[in-house]
């Protein structure tokens, strides 16, 4: 077994041949951080390679020069034989590294400025005591207030608000903090509204950013008063157990009672999520008084209950793209009733606001460089632009890189298969489960690594065929054509063979062949190439699990150069939580939808062309992938 040194330190270590660098450091008692779990996302475990023969999976974030000096991720690095390992301070690696395309922290790239950027305020007020010599009514007694210590003239109030009022005034001993919403976007100049009173003074007041994913809800709970993200919290969107995707969830909201079981179960999961911030942080959900709501136009017209089924019929309209200013009561968000609600604006029945939001939080709508946006999941949404202009378009990519429609396909959870590697001559794989316990699935990058790795070292052919007549135990013939055991059935959690099945294989280039030829028309809609684009924004929660190079070699993504790709993480919270707190992101949000072009790819004649051109591994036209051409030039024998 080959013998690996750690420096500094000197400490030995014999690993089998293929062990990673971060398995024999951790066999070794050698601690090198990992951020990222080991998905080669972060660049945070990247070691210097003194010497020894490494095989490096991935250096995407790692520069050329980098990789000249002997940097190698050692989460993605595998040890074939005898090697010196430095493992420099953590602190080093981040200044060398060229770039960082980890998920995007939550900071906000603009100064906050509460009294001149929030719309929802506290404002402390006495207010005077009703007698028989002022019988003004408690609404107009508070009103005076307002005006006549902070100069806020005209409020009004709901209903709701109203109900509660005289009894918060009598209760306060006529001392309270008014939480007030000055405007709102879609009446900026418009009068003042009394949300509610609360006794005595109190600074600080509470809101909260969501998205709201087909897949998973996030919400951030946020201070009104400093910006800050106090607490995050996330889920997997409870509608999930009535469809994996939004044309199944439209068709059940379709059925008897569809429409109202689908607001709930999803209202129901949010509001699990802002019970559990709340008691964490030790206040009251109806502490918080506004809410910011980004999701697709779908989800949208779920958590709304407006009836969805018009997003799936031609021409493909929905009820609505710019929802009207609500109160959190009206669907039944666990806020304080009468809380500024405000679900930010989308373009078209399969571009919502999660990809409006997205285009703000990323910058790219005032970029001034052609770029290149791209939402993964089960509607790949793409925005092309550079600021001055945006066009937009969705593909239908299917729930097959979320795990559904493969047959061992699951979500990323424990025991779910994450990375895959497959040996050139042995075709033996070497599998990363999360939870490092035994395997119970492929979930979404383990399966684009699977594909990958079965095309470059010949498992299947370009076409995805599984080469039976290979004679080798793992390629075998299925039920419904050749299919690869990953995992033996005494490997696995459940004593089953987990395989990956002809099935499986082309329903995922059904999926990747979807978005490479929404790329493609939407370039060429434009007069442009992909090769013309600068920088390609890779947002969304799978996104920050993808692998450049594996989604480049199965045709999922251009082949490009790796630095133009950038990724974002969950730029629709982000957003969202950009909304939240200024006036002036909000109104960006909304000019971002204005300016959006939304070209239907259904309508367009050339889309059904280019899907059948991506529909093999890279592509049709393998001279539109020279990397992966090269690859397998080099792979193939003398």
């Amino acid at each position: 077994m080959p013998q690996v040194i750690f420096n500094p330190g000197g400490v030995k270590i014999d690993v089998p041949a293929g062990s990673l660098i971060q398995e024999a450091a951790r066999k070794a008692g050698v601690e090198i951080g990992m951020p990222c779990g080991g998905q080669g996302r972060c660049g945070r475990c990247a070691v210097i390679v003194e010497s020894g023969p490494v095989r490096r999976r991935s250096t995407i974030r790692l520069s050329a020069a980098d990789v000249q000096t002997g940097y190698a991720l050692s989460c993605q690095t595998v040890v074939d034989g005898d090697a010196v390992v430095t493992v420099p301070p953590q602190e080093k690696i981040e200044r060398r590294l060229t770039s960082d395309k980890s998920a995007a922290q939550v900071t906000l790239p603009f100064p906050y400025d509460y009294a001149r950027d929030q719309t929802v305020r506290t404002f402390y007020i006495r207010v005077d005591p009703p007698s028989y010599a002022d019988n003004t009514d408690d609404f107009a007694r508070l009103a005076r207030a307002l005006k006549s210590q902070h100069s806020i003239e005209n409020a009004q109030a709901t209903l709701g608000t109203l109900q509660q009022l005289s009894a918060a005034l009598r209760a306060a001993d006529w001392d309270v903090t008014a939480v007030v919403e000055m405007s709102n976007w879609f009446s900026p100049d418009g009068p003042p509204r009394l949300i509610t009173v609360l006794p005595g003074y109190v600074e600080t007041t509470w809101g909260v950013a969501i998205d709201i994913g087909t897949t998973s809800n996030v919400v951030y709970l946020v201070n009104l008063e400093t910006g800050d993200v106090v607490d995050t919290a996330a889920d997997y969107n409870g509608q999930v157990t009535r469809g994996e995707d939004v044309i199944s969830r439209i068709i059940y909201a379709g059925k008897n009672g569809g429409l109202s079981e689908l607001q709930s179960l999803v209202v129901g999961t949010l509001n699990r999520l802002i019970e559990r911030m709340c008691r964490r942080q030790h206040i009251e959900p109806t502490d918080i008084h506004k809410a910011v709501v980004a999701g697709n136009t779908t989800m949208m017209h779920l958590f709304l209950q407006l009836p969805p089924e018009v997003i799936r019929k031609s021409p493909f309209v929905p009820t609505i793209n710019h929802v009207p200013p609500l109160v959190a009561r009206t669907v039944g968000l666990k806020v304080h009733p009468e809380a500024t609600l405000d679900c930010l604006p989308g373009v078209a029945s399969y571009v919502g606001s999660d990809i409006t939001a997205g285009v703000v939080a990323s910058g790219l709508d005032h970029t001034g460089v052609l770029t290149m946006f791209i939402d993964i999941g089960t509607n790949g949404e793409i925005v092309l632009g550079d600021g001055s202009w945006l066009i937009s378009c969705a593909c239908s990519a299917g729930p097959a890189f979320e795990g559904a429609g493969v047959r061992f396909g699951m979500r990323a959870t424990a025991g779910a298969i994450e990375e895959v590697w497959i040996d050139q001559q042995t075709l033996e794989p070497t599998i990363r489960v999360i939870g490092n316990e035994k395997p119970r699935g492929i979930c979404g990058s383990g399966l684009i690594s699977l594909l990958s790795e079965m095309f470059v070292t010949g498992v299947i052919d370009k076409g995805g065929n599984f080469h039976v007549t290979a004679g080798h135990p793992r390629i075998r013939p299925g039920e419904h054509g050749g299919e690869y055991v990953v995992a033996w059935g005494g490997e696995t959690a459940d004593g089953r063979d987990l395989v990956i099945t002809k099935v499986d294989v082309d329903n995922l280039l059904r999926a990747k062949a979807a978005i490479y030829a929404g790329f493609s028309v939407l370039a060429q809609s434009v007069g442009l190439s992909l090769a013309d684009v600068q920088d390609f924004i890779i947002a969304g929660a799978f996104g920050q699990y993808l692998n450049i190079e594996k989604a480049i070699q199965i045709g999922l993504l251009p082949d490009m150069p790796w630095e133009r790709y950038k990724f974002l993480g969950n730029t629709s919270v982000l957003g969202a939580y950009m909304a939240l707190l200024s006036s002036r992101a909000r109104e960006q949000i909304a000019e971002a939808a204005r300016k959006l072009t939304y070209l239907e790819l259904s309508a367009d004649n050339s889309f059904y062309d280019q899907f059948t051109s991506a529909l093999f591994l890279p592509h049709t036209d393998i001279t539109k992938f020279p990397s992966v051409q090269e690859a397998l030039t080099v792979k193939e024998p003398a």
